[in-house]
């Protein structure tokens, strides 16, 4: 059975994992590095992008995602996971993990009260989706190889670049799995046709 980590640093970690497990996986706590060689998705949970940027440097996470990427193993990045994956942060010089090709702006749609859930319609999927946005970010810009999943009045709210997948809204934050099945059909496909 394929094993899908969720790196365990701060966010919403246990409602990932149960999403996860009823979808039939196998599901962990990532907590250290080492541990990313016993999974075959990663997903970066929500959080504050800053303080999980920080903790990534302290355990020594930044380099290992990196190989992970490198290896075409799937990474899910939501809300805070969209900005540690982008290459480029439209309010900072400092961009975290450099992996896919997005622009992006934090904590774009306003503050904690500003929080809101919409039906966002979401390519691949027949009926909208109940997207949670909490303090959430957005895509300004997207590479040509970047494939648009989802926007909200022109914003990028969800994408996929070959093995990477993110989201602006909480998926995890639903009782509707449809979102979290795209990122495991990923890790799915990935290890019928591993990168030798």
């Amino acid at each position: 059975m394929l094993t899908i980590g969720i790196l365990g640093l701060q966010g919403a970690v246990a409602e990932h994992m149960k999403q996860i497990q009823g979808a039939g996986l196998n599901a962990v706590v990532i907590k250290k590095a080492e541990q990313l060689k016993e999974i075959a998705g990663l997903i970066i949970p929500g959080g504050e992008s800053t303080a999980i940027k920080k903790l990534m440097d302290q355990y020594g996470f930044i380099e290992p995602i990196k190989q992970f990427s490198e290896e075409k193993k799937p990474i899910f990045g939501t809300c805070a996971g969209m900005v540690l994956v982008a290459k480029q942060l439209s309010d900072s010089e400092d961009a975290h993990l450099n992996l896919m090709d997005i622009s992006v702006k934090r904590n774009a749609f306003g503050r904690q009260r500003d929080s809101f859930e919409i039906p966002l319609d979401v390519k691949g999927l027949p009926e909208p989706f109940p997207a949670v946005f909490i303090r959430a970010p957005y895509a300004e810009k997207a590479g040509s190889d970047v494939e648009v999943l989802a926007s909200l009045n022109d914003k990028i709210v969800a994408a996929r670049q070959n093995h990477i997948l993110v989201s602006a809204f909480h998926p995890e934050l639903t009782n509707d799995g449809r979102f979290i099945e795209l990122f495991i059909e990923m890790v799915r496909d990935a290890n019928k046709n591993p990168i030798s």
